[in-house]
């Protein structure tokens, strides 16, 4: 059984949710896709904890629900590994997209209950609101419109019933991070990278406030026209120089970006994995760092039309 205490903490330590965790973590939607070999999807997951990851993201939506079933057979007592899951959506395997908005306070509470019971606990150390007033994504329409306020008065009702140990935000804007302040909010998981760094205020506040940044798409390009981290040249030729890939060199840099980055990448292969992991060991010096933030970023809401 891997020790968190023994282990290394890939990327070194940092505090999420009240606790210190490992700064490299584990997405852990793309273990969907072992949908069909369970025992590899777990045997991946165990391989990350043995790697020194104790901080896994996840959804009830994420496979309808089968990669939270993957991780409750997976985290053993003793881990220590600290879960997010995320609320705002809904499994949805019949429709055009695998998931439905589901923002409506009492949604969100169904959803907590839904993912305490796929996870097997008795409280989520974690949970993220996922707003859907800003792309990339589903964008809220009719009576997926709900008020901040409302949203986060059942989220804290569910942290005071000890249901979840701390609240999140994801794909928010300023203003609404700005006004979930008081509610005491442990993290923002917003698309983030090397080439698309729309909410350099966002991090900015979220440092002084010792929120814990959590990017989504951290080599970008998750939807087709999007740019890719990993197709830069500046990247391309740092990865040549240290001997590493660019996917890795592009991870690094967020870690370098601010000390309160935490790195979700998710795969569905060891090697892969390994790969994710070890980024967290990649030193840049000031003047490799000086060459990637040269890399042009890209507005994320020019590049999609919205």
């Amino acid at each position: 059984m891997p020790s968190t205490e023994s282990a290394p903490r890939p990327g070194g330590a940092g505090a999420l949710a009240g606790r210190t965790v490992a700064r490299a973590g584990y997405g852990a939607m793309q273990l969907e896709r072992l949908h069909d070999d369970r025992g590899a999807a777990v045997a991946l997951l165990r391989r990350a904890f043995d790697l020194g990851v104790d901080h896994v993201d996840t959804a009830q939506f994420y496979g309808n629900g089968f990669v939270n079933e993957i991780i409750r057979e997976a985290v053993r007592p003793g881990d220590d590994v600290l879960v997010a899951s995320k609320v705002g959506a809904d499994p949805d395997p019949g429709g055009p997209i695998p998931l439905r908005l589901a923002q409506r306070p009492e949604e969100l509470r169904a959803s907590v209950e839904d993912n305490l019971r796929a996870l097997g606990l008795d409280r989520i150390p974690l949970v993220n609101l996922r707003r859907a007033d800003r792309r990339p994504g589903v964008v809220a329409e009719g009576d997926q419109l709900v008020d901040l306020d409302d949203q986060l008065a059942v989220m804290t009702a569910l942290r005071d019933e000890g249901k979840i140990g701390a609240i999140g935000l994801s794909s928010v804007t300023l203003d609404v991070l700005r006004r979930a302040l008081p509610a005491g909010i442990a993290c923002v998981q917003n698309a983030y990278s090397l080439v698309g760094r729309d909410d350099e205020d966002m991090l900015e506040l979220c440092v002084a406030e010792d929120i814990a940044w959590v990017p989504f798409f951290p080599l970008g390009g998750a939807f087709p026209g999007l740019p890719k981290v990993t197709d830069e040249p500046a990247v391309q030729t740092t990865a040549r120089e240290l001997g590493r890939t660019p996917a890795q060199i592009g991870l690094a840099w967020l870690l370098h970006r601010a000390p309160n980055v935490h790195l979700i990448p998710g795969t569905a292969n060891a090697d892969h994995l390994a790969g994710n992991v070890s980024a967290g060991e990649i030193v840049l010096d000031g003047e490799t760092l000086a060459t990637l933030d040269a890399v042009l970023s890209r507005s994320l809401d020019a590049t999609l039309g919205g």
